[in-house]
């Protein structure tokens, strides 16, 4: 059996790229990615050179078969989503399912994470913290589902893009203006920012810009109360 390696990858600065990962991407025989051409340009800047194939969301499942294929054959694997780890907010679930059901090895080569670096920073993460990843752009369901985290009284973290950032941000001061809040945008990157404050006060900021770039990572404090309540209502 071969073994296939999941290759966490930078998500802006090429500087946080591990050793382990330039030495797996090195040493294997093909290298799976969820967008090639940005794989390639990676590899091109550490001057690596290997056959891609491509594994992105819309032809995970067609692609899994192909690669599980080649790991048949006896060939070694390492799969790259664009950014970050594979399988969070990221392709990749499906082929670690097909390539372990065939009966061969995946691997973890952890690296970078928007996630991890936000909580990292956030101040106050607690015991537990939810990863929701994106929301749905549908606005009933967004808040429905917003109250829902909320309601846990733990501490969140979501995805969000440029274009509904101010959506979910109205929709949180909205259900509880107060809520800590912490948003890092473009994490890593020349333009990284990251800002905290009540909910209300996070979305007057962002509401005031005549335009909003960038990729969102949005840390929601947890509430002990909010908590307390759930468990009441339940009794």
């Amino acid at each position: 059996m071969s073994v296939l390696y999941i290759v966490g990858t930078p998500i802006g600065n090429l500087g946080d790229i591990t050793f382990r990962a330039l030495e797996t991407f090195k040493a294997v025989d093909i290298i799976a990615a969820e967008d090639t051409r940005h794989t390639l340009e990676l590899l091109t800047h550490f001057k690596i050179r290997k056959p891609l194939i491509s594994c992105r969301a819309q032809n995970e499942a067609f692609a899994a078969e192909k690669i599980v294929a080649l790991l048949n054959q006896g060939q070694t694997v390492a799969y790259a989503s664009d950014a970050g780890e594979p399988g969070i907010s990221d392709p990749g679930a499906v082929l670690v399912d097909a390539a372990r059901a065939a009966g061969h090895s995946v691997v973890p080569i952890p690296g970078p994470s928007a996630f991890a670096a936000l909580a990292s920073v956030a101040g106050a993460g607690g015991k537990t913290l939810i990863f929701e990843g994106f929301l749905s752009p549908k606005p009933g369901r967004r808040r429905s589902r917003l109250r829902e985290l909320l309601a846990t009284g733990d501490a969140i973290i979501l995805y969000e893009s440029p274009f509904r950032i101010v959506k979910l941000l109205t929709d949180l001061a909205d259900i509880d203006r107060e809520r800590r809040v912490v948003v890092g945008r473009e994490l890593t990157k020349l333009h990284e920012e990251i800002i905290q404050g009540s909910a209300a006060e996070v979305l007057a900021d962002y509401a005031s810009r005549a335009k909003v770039q960038g990729e969102f990572a949005v840390f929601i404090s947890g509430d002990k109360n909010a908590k307390l309540f759930s468990k009441c209502s339940d009794n």
